[in-house]
């Protein structure tokens, strides 16, 4: 089931091409709006799955085409997001230790959206394209064999950065937890639609051009592996996202007017723009043609605010 927030947070269930609203359905699951709404869902979902399906069988739904599909998770309680989680094309001897960071749930933007790149002196703002995991039950010291029953579903999502902030090594929080820097949607699709979700091609188009293409295949720590390292450390609840990191090789800096697009298969394709108000530009180089070429590591500035001479 493809499930999804459309129009004034009315929940919906895609159906072929169209949206087939079900608020009615689900109109008993307390809430105060569309956060807790998804979440009890989530938590209740054996017992509504049926109703449901039953609605979006009956139902003729609407063209998704004429609606706007709003972000599915729009408050997540925790994002939670693994670092260095990829083999990097087998460029990697062995995986980097396991290790994660929080994300503000503030950052979560959903499809047609826009990310707005602050006035900081970032080296580049770059959009790390990755599946995430949405947890489905109360997750706490999991067992990497139990792992995977806690997972209700999977969704797009978009890692942003804001590289090379100062002070060095204290740079964590002011990179990744920007307003807007957390794109997904368009939809979350249900565990029972995703066989393996370690066999998954990951794109992302700028601009129409692909600048990542890799395979969730090249994981370095699985997914019932982080979430048995991430339920030790806190407890993931109903609605949680856990993301599952990105290669790297394809990353490149986002600039104003950018036009982005993430499709993993399975998962629908989440469209969304770039805002730069200073109009910042960098090389347009992925690391991996940077490298190729012999540049150093981080993207030149080439022209605006804090652009070096």
């Amino acid at each position: 089931m493809k499930i999804l927030f459309f129009d004034d947070y009315r929940l919906g269930v895609l159906k072929g091409d169209s949206v087939v609203d079900v608020s009615t359905v689900v109109s008993a699951i307390p809430h105060l709006g569309p956060h807790d709404l998804i979440n009890g869902l989530i938590t209740r979902f054996d017992e509504f799955r049926k109703p449901l399906e039953a609605a979006v069988a009956s139902g003729n739904g609407v063209p998704v085409s004429g609606v706007k599909i709003r972000p599915p998770l729009p408050r997540p309680g925790n994002i939670d997001c693994m670092a260095v989680n990829y083999m990097e094309d087998g460029t990697r001897a062995e995986p980097a230790p396991i290790n994660a960071f929080h994300k503000s749930s503030g950052a979560i933007i959903g499809p047609g959206d826009t990310m707005v790149f602050p006035d900081a002196p970032a080296g580049a703002f770059e959009g790390e394209a990755e599946i995430a995991v949405v947890i489905g039950k109360k997750a706490t010291n999991v067992r990497a064999g139990d792992a995977m029953n806690h997972v209700f579903g999977y969704v797009n999502f978009i890692d942003g950065s804001a590289r090379g902030l100062p002070p060095p090594a204290n740079v964590f929080f002011q990179m990744k937890s920007r307003d807007t820097f957390a794109p997904i949607g368009p939809y979350l699709v249900t565990a029972d639609e995703i066989p393996d979700p370690h066999k998954l091609q990951v794109r992302l188009w700028r601009n129409g051009q692909l600048t990542q293409n890799y395979n969730t295949s090249d994981m370095a720590h699985n997914i019932p592996k982080c979430i048995a390292w991430v339920s030790a450390i806190h407890t993931l609840n109903p609605g949680d996202i856990l993301a599952m990191g990105t290669n790297h090789r394809g990353l490149s800096s986002f600039q104003d007017g950018d036009r982005i697009e993430l499709e993993v298969d399975g998962l629908g394709r989440l469209q969304f723009s770039c805002r730069d108000d200073l109009k910042r530009t960098w090389a347009r180089e992925t690391r991996l043609e940077r490298e190729q070429k012999g540049l150093p590591g981080p993207f030149q500035q080439l022209s605006g605010k804090y652009a070096k001479p």
